[in-house]
């Protein structure tokens, strides 16, 4: 059970926060109830708020060309793609509907049944117009597939339609990050030692046992039939000799009967040794399978759930898992019934030396404790806690804000269907370190079903709890499982912090109940962080950092450039100030994320931003470009910030730098970055104003790169419309600055300040070119 707790260390004193350890579910025996309860929260630590911003961007001309990106790539990573597609999402779908899907917001539908249950229709609508074209092309093959895949659509997700939007969510998810992996000049190490041969070695072995031990158990149970058959064959014998005369029973035809029976008896009491011999090698096998190899792929899988929290690889396997349980659970049942049918056996006839009475009720102990085992370690969180309005930040919940969480029995028996009842509830375990308790509003007791899944197998999922502080707690009995550890928050602008802490806590620890874990927080190597900060990327905003960008990272980070050597410790990636700087790295690196997120993503996704590039770096590259050249790039004084660059020459050819003061979301809210960058106008001297971006480094041409994500064609003359604005003639934005023709210095940002679109039109109207270029080297012009 997690006891293991989450804190910011970076929020106020005064801010009321209090991370709580893990969710906890505490699964009891058939047919009793489960208890499930979440950790309460030390008083002495802090809350987090996590916020999801909803992304309003249209997606429809940029994330196409996700779906070609990939079939762009390696075959090694085309193989990866084929992995995660299956019945539940056919790639044929994938390919034929590609536009429409990626214009969808799953994330939001996987935790939305009325938005989840629209798209699932309207993906039926979708494959129902493909069919009607196929149709009139009489392509066969493609029409029987098509109709069996709306048939298994309609049939597996339509009691459920929120499953289809987690299985497309992260199907879309995973091919970002197969394609920022492609970027990758390595192999990051934490995914080197997810897709290990050992491990895959060791999957393999498990699965080749568990299917040998059901080979076994079913000869068991021939044997076990055969024991029974001699037995009432000796039995009718026997009883046919008792019921002879007293003179027959001296003849020798009788005399060899008896022989007979003897000879029977000794092969019945040698059977019963061979059959308890044989089952007892099954459990032994089955107790060194589930202890040395079974257990430890459930504690792989359940690291690689703690890497896809954070961004990593998506966690499959778990259907591979379950098959092991159940065929476990199944062979041990049946061991059991057959350990109970020996008994009856022995109690029909028994003998001097008879080996069933000796061995019978320790091999039923051993496969009864087995079978305790098993479950208890069969229920796991399918689906970690999570609030629908932060569907890629999980494990941050908030006070009286509903979450979901779903949890899974790995054992398939349909005997179990509706017999098992989970209770959530927080974890009063951890009340010894806080004051603070906390209860879970809503309905907080249901019982698990195979309605609950796509694939049959025994889930429940809650969908409507609420966190609440109080001043008691309850306690709870059962055996128990967990969730991995959440941080509880209370304010949004909590948000950087509480993921931070989440980030650090799964990247650095397996062990669930560290309670003090940020107390002394362990160190991380650089390479390991780097590959998380570039998932985030590419699972935030869709593009994950290529090798360069990651150099970037790491010299802010440390004074190395190679990011595959050195640590990096908690204080500096979240506490310490940057240098010169008033905000941590951290922050800074979020508030980009939550910058492209908002304002920026069809860029970013097509690749036209550098972004992560030094002031130094950036001359280097611009250099020896043609005049006209720029690279956009992130602010590195400015929180969520980014700015453009561009390079021309003077008269006498020497080589000048500008750069523009960093748009935030407050200008980017306004106008559109790919609307400025057209627009852009600067005001030299006494020349009429122009743009002096041309080409996207290294020499894209800018229309070619941007066109496509133009919110309007420029108007260079309107007319008065016939409309409720009759006389009025359109206005357009564009962001306009000055350059000082006398200066021999780079410019500075504050040199390029935009000047306001209705005070620049006001100025052209009114004053001749050289009487606002005076105002503008006037020394009272700044201020």
């Amino acid at each position: 059970m997690f006891r293991g707790v989450l804190p910011s260390h970076n929020i106020p004193p005064d801010a009321e926060l209090s991370p709580s350890n893990g969710i906890c579910l505490l699964p009891g025996p058939i047919r009793s109830s489960v208890s499930w309860h979440f950790p309460s929260p030390p008083g002495n630590v802090k809350q987090l708020l996590l916020c999801r911003e909803v992304n309003h961007f249209s997606k429809c001309s940029v994330n196409m060309s996700q779906w070609n990106q990939v079939q762009q790539l390696e075959i090694k990573f085309l193989e990866q793609v084929d992995q995660f597609y299956d019945d539940n999402f056919p790639m044929e779908i994938r390919h034929l509907l590609a536009q429409w899907i990626e214009t969808q917001d799953w994330e939001v539908a996987s935790n939305n049944e009325t938005m989840a249950t629209i798209l699932l229709q309207n993906l039926l609508i979708q494959l129902d117009e493909q069919l009607g074209r196929v149709s009139k092309e009489k392509n066969l093959l493609l029409i029987h597939n098509l109709k069996r895949i709306r048939k298994v659509l309609q049939g597996k997700f339509h009691g459920n339609p929120m499953h289809v939007a987690v299985v497309i969510s992260n199907c879309l998810r995973e091919e970002r990050r197969i394609l920022a992996a492609a970027n990758m000049p390595i192999q990051g190490p934490l995914e080197k030692s997810l897709q290990s041969s050992s491990v895959s070695e060791r999957q393999r072995n498990v699965e080749h046992k568990v299917s040998a031990i059901k080979n076994s158990v079913q000869m068991t149970e021939q044997d076990t039939k055969y024991l029974e058959d001699l037995q009432d064959e000796f039995d009718y014998r026997y009883k046919t000799i008792q019921t002879m005369d007293q003179g027959d029973k001296n003849s020798i035809l009788v005399n060899q009967e008896v022989l007979t029976l003897q000879e029977m008896l000794n092969s019945l009491d040698f059977k019963r040794k061979e059959t308890l011999s044989k089952m007892t090698q099954i459990v032994n096998e089955t107790d060194l399978l589930m202890n040395s190899m079974l257990l430890e792929e459930l504690q792989d899988w359940k690291k690689r759930q703690q890497i896809a929290c954070i961004g990593g690889p998506l966690h499959n396997g778990l259907d591979q898992l379950q098959n092991c349980f159940t065929l476990l659970a199944e062979s041990l049942f049946q061991l059991r019934q057959q350990l109970e049918k020996l008994q009856e056996q022995s109690t029909k006839m028994t003998y001097e030396g008879d080996p069933i009475p000796a061995q019978r009720a320790h091999l039923l102990e051993r496969a009864t404790f087995l079978i305790y085992n098993l479950f208890k370690n069969s229920f796991v969180v399918e689906r970690q806690p999570c609030m629908p309005t932060h569907p890629q930040r999980p494990m941050v919940l908030k006070t009286l804000i509903q979450f979901t969480v779903k949890l899974r029995l790995l054992i398939k028996l349909p005997e179990l269907n509706y017999q098992v009842k989970v209770k959530a509830s927080i974890d009063k375990n951890v009340s010894t370190l806080s004051n603070r308790r906390f209860v879970l509003c809503g309905t907080h007791v249901k019982a698990m079903s195979s309605e609950e899944s796509s694939n049959g197998s025994l889930s429940v999922e809650f969908r409507h709890l609420q966190p609440k502080e109080m001043k008691c707690s309850t306690g709870s009995k059962g055996n128990e499982t967990s969730s991995l550890p959440v941080v509880m928050i209370s304010n949004v602008s909590q948000l950087p912090n509480a993921w931070a802490s989440i980030i650090w806590y799964n990247v650095s620890t397996n062990d669930s109940q560290n309670l003090v874990f940020f107390n002394n927080p362990p160190s991380v190597t650089l390479g390991q962080l780097l590959e998380v900060m570039s998932w985030q990327f590419s699972s935030y905003v869709g593009r994950g950092l290529n090798s360069e960008q990651l150099n970037m990272l790491a010299e802010k980070l440390t004074v190395q450039s190679n990011y595959n050597d050195g640590h990096l410790t908690w204080a500096k990636f979240c506490k310490e100030h940057l240098p010169g700087k008033t905000f941590t790295f951290w922050t800074w690196l979020e508030a980009i994320l939550d910058l492209i997120k908002k304002h920026i993503l069809p860029l970013w996704i097509d690749g036209y931003i550098m972004g992560f590039v030094s002031k130094e770096k950036e001359r280097l590259l611009l250099k020896d470009k043609m005049p006209g050249t720029f690279l956009l790039r992130f602010s590195e004084s400015h929180l969520g910030g980014i700015t453009f660059t561009w390079v021309d020459q003077s008269e006498n050819g020497e080589v000048r730098f500008h750069s523009v003061e960093p748009y935030n979301k407050g200008r980017l809210s306004a106008l559109p970055f790919a609307d400025i960058l057209r627009d852009y106008k600067v005001i030299m001297a006494e020349n009429v104003p122009e743009n002096p971006l041309k080409y996207l480094y290294p020499d894209i041409p800018k229309d070619k790169a941007f066109g496509k994500h133009y919110s309007s064609q420029p108007c260079e003359v309107s007319r008065p419309t016939e409309r409720g604005d009759k006389g009025y003639v359109p206005s357009v934005f564009i962001p306009i600055s000055t350059i000082r023709s006398d200066s021999t210095e780079p410019q500075s940002p504050s040199d390029l300040l935009p000047m306001s679109p209705s005070a620049y039109a006001v100025l052209r109207e009114n004053l001749s070119p050289t009487t606002i270029e005076t105002a503008m080297n006037s020394p009272y012009s700044a201020e």
